[in-house]
């Protein structure tokens, strides 16, 4: 089940759901939870992406003066990057 990742929501809450069938007994795990799906979450969801505008004046002005920033990013963070980077395994060996 797909549950709404914030109960404040401004919007009223509905429980229309819609059940997925098995395709065969052997499908549906024994005692576990049918999978289900919530169409109406789906579009309140959607709503409430389109309360959000699609540029952010705070964050473009935040990004803005880190690129101003020539400490940023520090040596630390770099060094950090660089070692994960180096420690990473190479997907392209992957023989799969």
């Amino acid at each position: 089940m797909i549950h709404s990742a914030s109960s404040s929501s401004s919007l009223p809450a509905r429980n229309d759901t819609v059940a997925a069938a098995p395709t065969s007994p052997a499908a549906k795990p024994a005692g576990g939870p049918s999978d289900q799906i919530h169409i109406d979450k789906a579009a309140v969801l959607r709503s409430a992406l389109q309360l959000v505008p699609e540029v952010r004046p705070e964050v473009v002005e935040r990004a803005r003066a880190l690129a101003a920033d020539p400490a940023y990013p520090s040596d630390a963070i770099i060094r950090k990057i660089g070692e994960a980077i180096v420690n990473s395994p190479d997907l392209s060996d992957d023989a799969s």
